[in-house]
């Protein structure tokens, strides 16, 4: 009889759980920790039966993680940083999805597949290079920060293993929502699908969902996402989404 070994957790880590207990996710307490917007591009990504799914840049795996509650027939999530791909690959094995979901331990830019892929996705660094304050942790920066790659070049991968008839999905800061249309049209990539994510209502939007094709005519808006309501608490949307709402 085989034993099964599930992965230990080390004094630096924590284990949370997503799903109403369905994910697992083991994460480093001082290194780079996702935060929000991780869910938020789960639940906007859509999949179907068959698919195979690319995710650029993975960190602990927490995105492709969330979708495996999803129909798709694999995702191959890439990590350019040692550390957080091997961590990745023990979530990997703690929610035993061996077999639909593997690691690459690679930087996208030298990534070179046999085939492209119905679904690419990416919830990219945010903090243009030479901007914004470093961490003490190289983790978070390389994780936040555009050291590695700038979002022209994740526009350009994320296009060239698309297939002509598949679909990339972002999340992004509003306030370089300019920037990101302005990169794709450039790039011959089109917006399919958007929505503003907002914190509250009557503020700024923090954060936007994008979904890019080859081909689409129009951009469908869909309404807005708020995550607070008056009281402070999640509004019931937003508790839905981190509830995993597509299996409830």
């Amino acid at each position: 009889m085989m034993i099964e070994v599930k992965p230990e957790i080390r004094p630096d880590e924590s284990l949370d759980t997503f799903y109403r207990g369905r994910i697992l996710v083991l994460q480093r307490k001082n290194g780079f920790r996702f935060s929000v917007d991780a869910p938020l591009l789960a639940d906007f990504i859509q999949t179907k039966e068959g698919d195979e799914i690319l995710e650029l840049g993975t960190g602990c795996g927490i995105i492709s993680l969330l979708l495996s509650v999803r129909p798709f027939r694999r995702i191959v999530a890439l990590e350019v940083q040692p550390g957080l791909a091997g961590l990745a690959r023990r979530n990997v094995i703690l929610n035993n999805l061996e077999g639909r979901l593997t690691i690459v331990q690679k930087d996208f830019k030298h990534y070179h597949p046999h085939h492209k892929f119905d679904v690419v996705f990416s919830n990219p660094p945010y903090i243009k290079k030479n901007s914004g304050f470093l961490s003490p942790s190289e983790e978070r920066n390389i994780a936040k920060h555009e050291l590695l790659c700038s979002l022209e070049e994740i526009l350009s991968c994320a296009k060239n293993f698309l297939k002509e008839s598949g679909s990339v999905y972002f999340i992004f800061p509003a306030i370089r929502r300019q920037e990101f249309e302005s990169s794709l049209g450039n790039l011959g990539l089109k917006l399919k699908t958007s929505r503003l994510v907002y914190p509250r209502e009557n503020e700024q939007p923090n954060f936007f969902l994008a979904e890019c094709s080859f081909s689409a005519e129009t951009t469908q808006v869909v309404p807005p996402l708020i995550l607070f309501g008056p009281d402070g608490r999640y509004t019931q949307e937003a508790e839905e989404i981190f509830s995993g709402r597509h299996k409830d």
